[in-house]
This record gives structure tokens, sequence and C-alpha cells, in this order.
């Protein structure tokens, strides 16, 4: 097992996931603040760490009620729930099914199921040592999204504004990643005079650890990935970005682009 962020808890929670856990548990045994962690795992599996122990518990609950499994409760004792009624309540809000319905078709097929995750060896990116810069408080302004699907067509969709946002601070493009979601956007001079409809981000002064992505844009959650549990930050739990200059091609998704992470002074 790998000793990435993601990979302790990973093995963690396989091994305990029907044991009661925390988020603070599973942090503490990977070695990482609750932010780190959230990022880490997030960016290693594509789950919320809490979600995907809840995703592992009812999905193994699954199997055992598809081999027909008699006593409901035991189940549900062994999947982390007190009471035959909460269990139940969390398995239809899963699979669309009762305990029961999944027994009496004694099959998984169909079921959305969370099986283990694996952390692949082709994740990892070879990254320099990052620079380090103190800066200033600035504002963020652009179009958001909470799903990360959606990215890409953001992008497309807030591309025809760059240059002609009132107060816009520089050419460079912002992708801020905060507790909300994600935000394409520029810094501008005052979030007040841009569009009524968009959403703004006020990103503190704060030290950053700047890395480089220098490959194409598609592959950088391997870059996300290695900066989480490989290259040693301590982030503050402020919002990161990435910053897209001059060199970067928009319409290629060539040229690279720097990740700016803040971290403890």
């Amino acid at each position: 097992m790998t000793e990435s962020v993601a990979g302790k808890a990973l093995w963690f929670i396989e091994t305990h996931f029907a044991d009661e856990l925390s988020l603070e548990q599973v942090a503490a045994v990977a070695g990482a603040g609750k932010y780190h962690l959230t990022r880490a795992f997030g960016t290693a599996t594509g789950y919320p760490v809490m979600r995907y122990v809840r995703g592992r518990r009812l999905t193994e609950a699954a199997r055992r009620m598809a081999d027909g499994a008699g006593d409901i409760l035991a189940v549900a004792v062994d999947s982390g729930y007190g009471s035959h009624e909460a269990f139940t309540r969390a398995f239809r809000e899963e699979f669309g099914l009762t305990p029961e319905a999944v027994r009496e078709r004694g099959s998984v097929v169909g079921l959305a199921l969370v099986e283990a995750q694996r952390l692949e060896e082709g994740m990892w990116e070879a990254l320099g040592a990052p620079r380090i810069v103190d800066c200033e408080a600035r504002w963020v302004a652009g179009l958001g999204t909470g799903e990360s699907a959606e990215i890409p067509a953001l992008w497309q969709r807030f591309g025809p504004h760059m240059g002609q946002i009132p107060g816009q601070v520089g050419r460079e493009a912002y992708g801020v990643c905060h507790s909300e979601g994600y935000l394409a956007g520029v810094a501008v001079r005052d979030a007040s005079r841009v569009p009524l409809e968009w959403e703004r981000v006020r990103l503190a002064a704060a030290r950053y650890a700047v890395f480089r992505h220098e490959g194409h844009v598609s592959t950088v959650r391997r870059t996300w990935f290695t900066i989480w549990n490989r290259a040693g930050v301590r982030p503050t739990g402020e919002p990161e970005f990435e910053l897209y200059g001059a060199g970067f091609n928009p319409m290629t998704g060539s040229g690279g682009f720097e990740i700016w992470v803040p971290v403890e002074a």
C-alpha cells in the first residue's frame, strides 16, 4: 500500500468500515488535517470520505442481503446502524430498494455499488519543488459550478467574457477550488461591478506553495493528486486555485499553468 494520505485512509476504511468511524479518526490515521484529507481523498477516489464509508458499508450489506441473509437487524448492526429502521432508510436512499427487495431479487445486478478503491501508480506526477509566494488579498469573479464534471463546459461559457469584465486585473484566468465548488474567473478590483448573477470569491492574503503543471490540462488530476498526497504541503484550508497565464492555450489545452495552494507560514 502506498504511503500517500489517501492510501492510508483507504486502508483504514477498508479494514474498519463496519466500525463507528469519524472524519477525525480517519484523518488522524492518515496523518493529515481534516481539510487536507478531504482534498487528498476526493482527488484520489472521487468520493467524500464519509460518503465512501457509507457506500462501502451498504454495498457489503447489499451483497449479504442478495445472498439471502435472514436477520436484517444483524446485517444492520454489522453495517454500523443501530436499528432496522435506520438501516432500511439508508439502504433505500443508496440503492432505491429496501433490503427485503434485494433479498427477494437474490442479486445486486443494477445496484450502484461502491466498490473498494485502489490507487493507481499512474496517478503520480513528477513535480519539482514549489516556489513560496506571499500574496495580497484579491477578489475573483466569474461563473461557478458544484459539479467537477461540469468544469470544462464552465470554461467554454466563461471564455467569451475574458478581457471584457469591468475592473479586471491582469490577463490571467483563475480556476478557484473553494468550499462551495469551482469558480472560473478573473481577478477584479471591485466585486460589486461584475454581473449580479456571477459568483465571487475572496482570496485572503496568504502564503502559497506554487506548483507548475506542464502537461495537458486533461492530466491535471494527477498533479493535484500528487500535491495532496506526496508534496508535503500543510494547507490552511483556504481556497486554492489554478492560474492560467499567457502561455496557456485554451483552444488546445496545452502550454501549462500554475497551481497555488495556501500553506501555513
